[in-house]
């Protein structure tokens, strides 16, 4: 048999790709200052909207949280004109059970203290609200209304408080033992007429102008 020709081996092909030309682009340095300034530019504006938006987020926050104060002094302003006019009769009671020995001892029976025949209301007549003012001091209030005018309210709310610790004050007197004798009675009546005097009733009227002042202020705001 003959032999078959040696073929030669095949040459692997290879791929010649041709190198894509790098483009470069050549930026001077206006267009990066330009750049700069813009991006600056918008940071500066996004900072300025935002405080704009916060300042007159406040505004209308701190003008809702004055007009909460407002009504709420309207509403205490009326509670503590009928107070008053209730504690003066629980004066003339007192007084009335000052002067007569037969009073007293209807007073004190059987060591027990019948309240309703001096204060038929109870010792407080009427609650002073102060929910819109604390919910107001939680938010900075104090920081951010007229100083003259949080001074007033300052004063309103203590003097408030102030009166809001009669009950607690003639209490003291007539939940003690000593008080429930007979014989003490006259001295317990004049610690009661006392505490409503020092505590409540001379507060009124001077609490009842700064009522009116503290509207009127607010008022013109």
């Amino acid at each position: 048999m003959k032999d078959k020709p040696a073929t030669p081996a095949e040459e692997p092909k290879t791929h010649h790709k041709k190198d894509k030309p790098e483009v470069y682009v050549l930026r001077d340095i206006k267009e990066y200052l330009g750049e700069s300034v813009l991006i600056i530019f918008s940071v500066l504006l996004a900072l300025v909207l935002t405080e704009y938006f916060n300042g007159l987020h406040e505004k209308n926050e701190t003008k809702e949280l004055l007009k909460n104060i407002k009504e709420e002094l309207v509403k205490n302003k009326k509670a503590e004109a009928e107070q008053y006019t209730y504690q003066k009769m629980v004066l003339r009671n007192i007084d009335s059970a000052l002067q007569s020995k037969e009073f007293q001892q209807k007073i004190i029976v059987n060591d027990e203290f019948h309240l309703k025949l001096l204060a038929p209301d109870g010792i407080q007549y009427r609650d002073l609200s102060t929910v819109a003012w604390e919910v107001a001091k939680s938010k900075d209030i104090i920081t951010k209304a007229d100083f003259a005018l949080i001074a007033k309210l300052t004063d309103i709310y203590a003097q408030q408080a102030r009166i809001d610790k009669l009950e607690d004050k003639v209490a003291d007197i007539f939940l003690t033992y000593d008080s429930r004798r007979q014989e003490n009675i006259h001295t317990s009546l004049v610690l009661m007429r006392d505490n409503y005097k020092g505590w409540a009733f001379d507060r009124a009227p001077s609490l009842i102008a700064k009522y009116d002042e503290a509207i009127k202020m607010m008022e013109e705001k």
